[in-house]
């Protein structure tokens, strides 16, 4: 089959590699009909997580048809079509029961390596490194799928691939931002990075009743579809002070929630855009805080800071006074992606959430190598690249 896999920084390749098997009576094998290019892939093009290996396949975003079940699947058969949600999750473990499904402790045969880095360890992941467990992605023409019983949810026959395609990741991720703000009515949310996870979590913010929402980045076209699509005001932050310009949209208090939907590649001008960025390089730091240092900065006293933007290790200079001093709540995470996928499914069922706005690029899989380096360069208005692979036959 063929599968975008990773060679080193910078370097994806489309090769044909063995189709997956059945190795657990939970397992399913899945065809992928649709998968989608995400920002946190970028952190593997851009070499910025460890562990990853050479010919290792890519990708967690994808939905499919189920063309083979192991011996304990009882919920689904062959022909279904099915969404794959990015965390691993058995469904079983004190998490699993808490539906705290990104922090399964039996899904990541890794889990050794994480807790060596943070202490405890999260759900497998697919396509994201040997840390969360090396599991082949779904940049692919097909997947081993564990614990499908409890992850695999089926489509309804009268929605497309692409109408579904983001429940598996990014819509259920920019909703978790937006549900962990505890958004009362009429409040301001700021939302650092207007690419698809920021959209999103705007989106989401209106839904459940925010009555501001402010886009905050640098690229014209993502600034208009922040404006355009989900009505938001625009800050571009390399125009000045982005604190300043927040307090002044909201009387001087600052926005109620803030959300940082950027993480570890955050860019900002002049001398803190140049610190952060060597000490990134010189493996100092591994992670470059800027949005959140200013997430911190302009949130009103008593706000909430919200991240679903990745991190991978240890940053230095925080305003860890700022966040004591104004009695900040921040909450983060990887998201649990199974418990929201019934209620978002609801909603995109009767037209009330539709997230397909967000594509730019419809390319096959064979395209995938240039759209990476296009989608990390922001070339051609990219925003959302979706991939189709061929429709092949499964030998195992």
């Amino acid at each position: 089959m063929k599968a975008v896999v990773w060679h080193g920084k910078h370097d994806v390749r489309v090769d044909e590699v063995p189709a997956p098997r059945i190795l657990n009576p939970q397992d399913a094998i899945v065809r992928v009909t649709l998968t989608g290019l995400c920002g946190s892939d970028l952190h593997l093009y851009d070499g910025l997580i460890p562990t990853m290996q050479k010919g290792d396949i890519l990708g967690h975003e994808f939905v499919g048809e189920v063309v083979e079940v192991g011996s304990k699947i009882t919920n689904l058969a062959a022909g279904d079509r099915v969404i794959v949600p990015f965390p691993i999750a058995c469904g079983e473990c004190w998490y699993c029961k808490k539906e705290l499904y990104a922090l399964c402790d039996n899904s990541n045969p890794n889990s050794w390596m994480l807790e060596k880095i943070y202490g405890d360890s999260g759900a497998g992941i697919f396509g994201y490194s040997h840390l969360y467990g090396g599991y082949s992605g779904g940049q692919a023409e097909f997947v081993r799928v564990p614990y499908a019983d409890v992850g695999l949810h089926k489509i309804p026959n009268h929605l497309t691939d692409e109408q579904v395609l983001f429940l598996t990741d990014i819509l259920p991720t920019g909703y978790q931002a937006a549900d962990n703000c505890n958004i009362q009515p009429d409040d301001t949310v700021a939302v650092w990075g207007c690419g698809p996870v920021g959209l999103l979590a705007m989106k989401c913010a209106l839904h459940m009743g925010a009555g501001q929402v402010i886009g905050i980045d640098r690229f014209p076209d993502r600034l208009a579809m922040a404006k355009k699509e989900c009505g938001a005001e625009i800050v571009n932050y390399e125009g000045g002070s982005v604190v300043e310009r927040l307090h002044n949209l909201t009387g001087g208090r600052g926005p109620d929630s803030c959300i940082d939907a950027v993480g570890m590649e955050a860019h900002a001008p002049g001398l803190e855009g140049a610190y952060d960025t060597v000490k990134q390089t010189l493996r100092l730091e591994t992670d470059r805080p800027m949005a959140l240092r200013q997430l911190i900065q302009a949130c009103r006293k008593g706000g909430t800071v919200s991240v679903p933007g990745v991190y991978g290790g240890f940053v230095d200079k925080m305003p860890v006074g700022a966040f004591f001093a104004k009695g900040l709540t921040m909450r983060a995470g990887q998201t649990h992606v199974q418990r929201y996928i019934p209620q978002l499914l609801n909603l995109i069922e009767q037209r009330a959430l539709d997230a397909t706005f967000i594509i730019t690029h419809r390319i096959g899989l064979d395209e995938a190598p240039a759209a990476y380096k296009m989608f990390r360069e922001k070339q051609n208005g990219c925003v959302k690249v979706v991939m189709k692979p061929r429709m092949a036959s499964y030998t195992p």
